[in-house]
């Protein structure tokens, strides 16, 4: 078991730090909201985790690995590099893990930071949303060093199905891009599949019956398209959420050359879909663009 910090409980980062506490590590905790830190601390009391900490420096003080899961990059350098930091803080030989989907340069950036005090960071962005940080099954995209994934993976494994080192500072935040690439063409397909099926007049149902048995298959047919179908969208990652993780891929493609052609017609959907006010809807709402009156 291990002395853990964990920055962020948001709707991923709350039921994450909760699967840590459970399985018996010493979890401290920070939120910027406070009043979600004590609801955590309430709800973990019982367990290993339950302390709470006033800065992410206080709560990664005695840590052995450091865990944050915020917004974006400059969320992620104001717990890090900010004066209440983690960095100022923890210890040489100590694990930096960072759960949120951010920019590989930032990634490149807390590594070579890191290095220079001592310890070790890992780019550890997490696909599953937040019934698989919720049931404890993400798939964890890692980047650095390999003695300090080595440290961190049977630690993170409580709350994942699968987790691996891809390569060097960065190459997590990379796949992640790769992972939320390949989910905006899908859904933009199965979007425009089911409304052809609407508007064809076909049977919905029987036609995703039918076809999720072929190579039209995937997780976001099989968890998504009933819902789709209804029109209802309460069930995951935000699309305010999806077009910051798209402006990472836009940006990167832009300096790596890659064409993103696909993706980028797809953000520009996402944005016909926030001026309809579906900023917290799920990812799923492309079709609310093909269906509205």
């Amino acid at each position: 078991m291990a002395r853990v910090a964990f920055i962020g409980l948001g709707v991923m980062g709350y039921p994450m730090a909760g699967h840590l506490a459970k399985a018996g590590h010493e979890v401290t905790v920070y939120n910027r909201t406070t009043i979600k830190a004590k609801q955590w601390r309430e709800a973990y009391k019982g367990s290993h985790g339950g302390s709470g900490a006033w800065t992410p420096a206080k709560a990664a003080a005695d840590a052995e690995v450091v865990f944050t899961c915020v917004g974006n990059d400059d969320d992620v350098r104001a717990m890090t590099l900010g004066p209440d930091g983690v960095f100022q803080t923890m210890q040489p030989g100590t694990v930096f893990v960072d759960h949120t989907t951010a920019s590989a340069d930032l990634a490149r950036d807390l590594a070579a930071e890191a290095d220079k005090r001592g310890f070790a960071a890992i780019d550890a962005p997490v696909s599953g949303g937040q019934a698989g940080a919720e049931n404890g099954q993400l798939t964890i995209m890692c980047g650095g060093d390999k003695r300090a994934y080595a440290t961190a993976e049977p630690v993170m494994a409580v709350y994942a199905k699968q987790s691996r080192l891809l390569g060097p500072a960065g190459a997590g935040q990379l796949t992640k891009m790769v992972n939320q690439i390949c989910i905006a063409g899908l859904v933009q397909g199965l979007s425009e599949g089911i409304n052809f099926a609407q508007k064809a007049g076909l049977d919905v149902d029987a036609v995703i019956d039918v076809i999720s048995k072929g190579a039209a298959q995937s997780w976001q047919m099989e968890n998504r398209w009933e819902t789709m179908n209804k029109g209802e969208f309460d069930f995951g990652f935000a699309v305010d959420w999806m077009r910051k993780d798209l402006s990472i891929c836009l940006a990167e493609a832009a300096r790596n050359g890659a064409e993103l052609p696909v993706t980028k017609v797809v953000d520009g959907y996402y944005a016909d879909v926030q001026e309809m006010g579906g900023n917290r809807w799920d990812t799923s709402s492309l079709i609310a663009r093909l269906t509205k009156d």
